[in-house]
C-alpha cells in the first residue's frame, strides 16, 4: 500500500514539456460530450501497487459500474511501486496517459501544469461537497485556480513508544512527550540514562516535521519556500542537540521508514510514527514489544496532524470524459471507500465517514484505539508537504539537514542553503 509513501521518484517535467500527442479529442478535457455527456466508452485505469493485495475488491467495483453504465468498460492496470513516477512521466511525453490515474499530489502538480489533468473544480464541481474539505484542497496546485484529482484515501497515525525504555530511564512509561518541548527533554534524558545506547528517534527532520512544529513553508502566493526562518532554525538547531547526545539514531542521516522501523521493532529506539497496520506485526514479530507498547498522538504545534493522501486524476486528453469523470468519483464515493477503509488500514476522505461507527465506536483492542484516534485526527488534518515539494527538493533538504547534523554547517546556513536550492528547482519547474 502506498499509504505513506514519501520516496517516489519525481517526475521528469522535461518531459512532460516535450510536444504532446494526445491521445484524446483534444487539450479541453472534452471529449466526446463532455463531463456531463453520455457515459460510455472503453477506458483505462491505472492503479499504484494495489492487485496483489486487492484484486477481487477491484474487480468487483469495475464489474459494478460498468453493470450501472452499459456500454462502458474499464480496462484496470496496475503499476509497480517502483519506479511508478518514471512511469507517469514516460506515458505523459508519449502521449499514453491512462484515462484515470492513481496519484499523489506531487505527482499530479506536473500534470496539472503540463495541461494533462483536468480540473476537477470545474468538470464535477457538483462532487466537492462529498469529500473533506482538507482532503479536496490537497490536489489544489500553488498558482493555478481548480482542483486537479478527486480525494482518495488518507491515512495518519500515531506515535508509538515503548514503555519499557521510558521506565528504565526513570521517565513516567504512562505520560509520554506531548509537547516538542517534552520530546526533546525525554529524547535527551533518555540517552543520558542509557550512556548513549537507546535513541528516541530514529529519522532526520522532513519538510513534513517542520511543518508540525509550525514552520511557514511557503510564502502565501506560494511563488517561494520560506522553511529557513527563525522557527525552522529553531528546529534544526533542536536536531542538532539530539544528535550529538545520540538522542537521534547515529544512521537517521542514511535511514528509511523502513529501517527506521526495523530500529523500533528491535528496541534500539524508542518512539517511531506508524499506523494500526504496526501493531500486527508487533504482535506477531516482537511480543515483547507489544507488551510494552504505549500509543499517543503525533506531536504538533500547529494543533493539526499530518495526513497523507492518495487521488484519482482524470486525463484531461481523454477520449471519453463523461465515463472517466464518472468512474474516478465512483471509486472514491463515500459507498466504496467505506468498504475500502473495512480491508486495509486505511481512511476515507468522504464527508460523514469519518462519523461511521467502525471509525467512533470502542471495542477494547489496541488496533481499534489507534483507529479511532487516527479517524478522529483527519477530520482537521493538513498534507503538510507542499504539493509543488519534489522529490529533489527533499534530496537538497536532507543533504543540507546531515551537514547541519554533522557540523559542517550552522542550521541557518543549512537550511539558507537549502532554501535557495528548492527555490532554483521551483523556478525551473514553473
Amino acid at each position: 500500500m502506498p499509504t505513506s509513501r514519501r520516496t517516489v521518484a519525481a517526475l521528469a517535467v522535461s518531459a512532460l514539456l516535450l510536444p504532446l500527442s494526445a491521445c484524446g479529442s483534444g487539450s479541453d478535457g472534452g471529449g466526446p460530450g463532455g463531463a456531463s455527456g453520455k457515459i460510455g466508452g472503453d477506458i483505462t485505469f491505472q492503479t499504484w501497487n494495489l492487485r496483489a493485495n486487492f484484486k477481487d475488491y477491484f474487480d468487483g467495483v469495475i464489474a459494478d459500474f460498468e453493470k450501472k453504465h452499459p456500454g462502458t468498460h474499464v480496462k484496470w492496470v496496475d503499476q509497480p511501486a517502483e519506479g511508478y513516477a518514471d512511469k507517469i512521466s514516460a506515458d505523459a511525453a508519449g502521449g499514453t496517459l491512462p484515462d484515470v490515474v492513481n496519484v499523489s499530489p506531487d505527482l499530479v502538480a506536473p500534470l496539472a501544469r503540463a495541461g494533462l489533468a483536468l480540473d476537477l473544480g470545474k468538470a464535477a464541481a457538483k462532487y466537492k461537497k462529498e469529500y473533506l474539505a482538507g482532503a479536496w484542497a490537497s490536489h489544489r496546485i500553488p498558482g493555478m485556480t481548480g482542483t486537479y484529482a478527486f480525494p482518495w484515501y488518507l491515512n495518519t497515525g500515531p506515535l508509538f513508544y515503548n514503555k519499557s525504555l521510558f521506565e528504565k530511564a526513570g521517565l513516567d512509561p504512562d505520560r509520554p512527550p506531548k509537547t516538542y518541548d517534552d520530546l526533546f527533554a525525554d529524547a535527551l534524558e533518555l540517552a543520558r540514562k542509557s550512556d548513549g545506547k537507546v535513541a528516541t528517534l530514529a529519522n532526520v527532520p522532513t519538510i513534513e516535521d517542520f511543518g508540525r512544529y509550525g514552520v511557514e513553508l511557503m510564502n502565501k502566493q506560494g511563488a517561494a519556500f520560506t522553511f529557513n526562518d527563525a522557527k525552522g532554525i529553531q528546529l534544526l538547531t533542536r536536531y542538532k542537540e539530539l544528535y550529538d547526545a545520540k538522542a537521534l539514531d547515529p544512521q537517521a542521516l542514511t535511514a528509511t521508514p523502513e529501517s527506521s522501523g526495523r530500529k523500533f521493532l528491535t528496541e534500539a529506539v524508542a518512539m517511531n510514527p506508524g499506523s494500526a497496520l504496526d501493531l500486527g506485526n508487533f504482535k506477531k514479530q516482537a511480543p515483547n514489544l507489544y507488551k510494552n507498547i504505549g500509543i499517543t498522538d503525533q506531536i504538533t504545534s500547529t494543533g493539526h496532524v499530518n495526513m497523507y493522501v492518495m487521488g484519482v486524476m482524470v486525463n484531461s486528453r481523454t477520449r471519453h470524459t463523461a465515463a472517466s469523470v464518472a468512474f474516478a468519483h465512483w471509486i472514491t464515493d463515500a459507498e466504496h471507500q467505506m468498504s475500502f477503509a473495512r480491508k486495509v488500514a486505511i481512511f476515507p476522505s468522504t464527508a460523514g465517514s469519518l462519523d461511521d461507527p467502525y471509525f467512533t465506536k470502542e471495542d477494547g483492542t489496541d488496533e481499534t484505539r489507534v483507529r479511532i484516534a487516527a479517524a478522529k485526527s483527519l477530520k482537521n488534518a493538513i498534507n503538510y508537504t507542499p504539493v509543488l515539494f519534489s522529490e529533489q527538493m527533499k534530496t537538497a533538504l536532507r543533504n543540507e539537514v546531515a551537514k547541519a547534523l554533522q557540523g559542517k554547517e550552522s542550521p541557518k546556513t543549512a537550511l539558507d542553503n537549502a532554501v535557495k536550492a528548492c527555490n532554483t528547482l521551483l523556478r525551473q519547474q514553473g
